[in-house]
């Protein structure tokens, strides 16, 4: 089956899954959005989605719905692709399960450890597990400033023969790869985010920025060694995303720094802001503890030291809280 002999849903159509419906509608896909933010919705169905990158700007009218439109729907989809947050994966993945064909799959194409959580609503046998490597933000409902193009973009994609459908989609936003070990994949991504996202958006800037600040970048390469070495005690291989190889890989602890640098030299832009920072400056719960916190808990019950995860989840949960706010003063709470 051709991908534009589908019907798809993209199930969170915030800066990430706007960015990815809009190529899919754009390649001639059948594609449904599906939206919490009332005013997305609204602004998309009046006025079109609006994607701008840096050299060209994307103009598509969707097909969008509600999140409480989606008991209405009658017509199974093919394929669903997640683009939540990590903690948002679970009841996201439930509601739409009765939407989905028999023959249909789920792919959480988010950060974090999201397969199974998705298993969970549809079954093993239909989830499709997923890396997702775009920089993108959102602060005007039915416009998304894309700062990696598709050209620029990266996703890792299951390779078992389910999991064919999905990576054919998202080869229209962006480079894909296939890897067996999708869960190692996965961590090795929850690696990257653990060195950069928390971190950078604790002192409330760019992370072109944030790395430059005095023993940041120590820090951020700390904190991506504690993950890998909590990932291998998990049984996750270290493997070459991103497009690095496996010489890359020959130096364990050198196995950081290299992602850190390919990140910041093909994906990350001048102005860019992860997704935490963006998630704190609307007040919202960040991804936090689903992914540095992730790593503290497991290193918690493998007896592995994460000290470095620790000092950002304690910031991080100050943040949340409301205690701080995320500032360059910051950075000594984490470099010390």
């Amino acid at each position: 089956m051709e991908p534009t002999d589908l019907r798809v849903a993209v199930v969170g159509s915030g800066a990430n899954g706007a960015s990815i419906g809009a190529d899919l509608i754009h390649a001639g896909v059948d594609v449904t959005l599906v939206e919490q933010w009332p005013a997305h919705v609204a602004a998309m169905r009046a006025g079109g989605l609006r994607i701008r990158m840096p050299e060209r700007e994307l103009v598509v009218g969707p097909r969008v719905i509600h999140l409480c439109e989606v008991a209405e729907l009658r017509h199974p989809f093919d394929v669903v692709l997640i683009v939540m947050k990590a903690y948002d994966t679970r009841w996201a993945a439930e509601l739409i399960a009765p939407a989905v064909a028999a023959d249909g799959v789920v792919a959480a194409v988010q950060n974090g450890m999201t397969t199974d959580a998705a298993a969970a609503a549809v079954g093993a046998d239909r989830a499709v597990g997923t890396v997702i490597e775009v920089s993108s933000t959102m602060a005007q409902p039915g416009i998304v400033h894309r700062h990696t193009p598709p050209e620029r973009s990266w996703f890792a994609v299951d390779a078992e023969p389910r999991a064919d459908r999905v990576a054919q989609l998202l080869g229209n936003s962006g480079t894909v790869a296939r890897f067996a070990d999708i869960d190692s994949a996965k961590w090795m991504k929850l690696v990257s985010n653990c060195s950069v996202l928390v971190p950078t958006a604790a002192l409330g800037l760019p992370m072109a920025e944030a790395i430059d600040v005095d023993g940041m970048r120590a820090l951020m390469i700390r904190a991506g060694q504690e993950a890998l070495d909590v990932g291998a005690a998990r049984g996750h291989a270290a493997l070459p995303i991103f497009g690095l190889t496996d010489d890359d890989l020959a130096d364990r602890a050198a196995i950081v720094a290299a992602m850190l640098d390919v990140l910041y030299d093909r994906f990350v832009v001048a102005g860019a802001t992860t997704t935490v920072l963006q998630d704190w400056r609307k007040s919202r719960r960040s991804e936090a503890a689903d992914l540095n916190g992730l790593v503290e808990a497991e290193g918690a019950r493998l007896g592995i030291p994460t000290p470095a995860n620790t000092a950002i989840m304690s910031l991080a949960r100050r943040i949340e809280s409301g205690e701080i706010a995320p500032d360059p003063a910051n950075a000594p709470a984490l470099t010390a």
